[in-house]
């Protein structure tokens, strides 16, 4: 159990390997973000955010379709069980996805002003989120990420089930994570404190970094 997601910044840290090389922070917004401020701040690494949504199925939002980052060529990542059983094909999810591309349009702007985002390549990346359930936003943040050609990506989350851990493996070259619970219920169901982030506390996180 996290205290919160300010404290488990602080064990993902400790729980770190090695770095080398000139390191970016990358947080999966909202959560992510008090998570990774506490890392870049003492690794001394500018923080920026991957902007991902994810895309629910029609009329079960919570349950992940797909899920899709910005970009100048968006990427989609489907989660091809759950399109069977909804019976949609992948050109019915971009659509579906367009309404989360405009919401990302709407963050980039309110978060940044218009900035572009933090060079990667050739960087050690560490993408950081509060937790993962079923992977859907992750897969997508970080096959993007390899698209911008980093030197290294590390993964690092406090809490996951193992069987989404293990899917994890071929996208990112480590991947750091505190808690593999089983049962698996929920990321919030380790936090003691796991309010909702405001758009106002990203904004300000991505200004203390100075990474921009």
């Amino acid at each position: 159990m996290f205290q919160d997601r300010a404290e488990a910044g602080r064990r993902l840290l400790a729980a770190l390997p090695v770095l080398e090389g000139e390191v970016v922070v990358l947080a999966l917004p909202r959560g992510g973000v008090p998570v990774a401020e506490p890392i870049a701040t003492a690794l001394g690494a500018p923080l920026d955010v991957v902007l991902v949504r994810k895309v629910g199925v029609p009329g079960h939002g919570e349950l992940a379709l797909a899920a899709v980052t910005n970009g100048d060529d968006p990427v989609l990542t489907v989660n091809e069980d759950v399109a069977r059983h909804a019976g949609l094909d992948r050109d019915a999810i971009w659509e579906l996805a367009q309404t989360q591309l405009a919401e990302i349009a709407r963050r980039r702007e309110s978060w940044f002003g218009g900035r572009e985002a933090l060079p990667v390549r050739g960087k050690t990346v560490i993408v950081v989120d509060d937790g993962i359930a079923t992977g859907a936003t992750m897969r997508a943040s970080l096959q993007a990420m390899r698209l911008r050609e980093p030197a290294r990506i590390v993964l690092a989350v406090p809490v996951a089930p193992m069987d989404t851990l293990r899917e994890m493996q071929g996208l990112a070259d480590t991947v750091v994570c505190l808690e593999t619970p089983t049962p698996f219920y929920a990321v919030g169901a380790h936090y003691r404190d796991f309010a909702q982030v405001p758009d106002t506390e990203v904004a300000a996180a991505l200004a203390r970094s100075g990474g921009r």
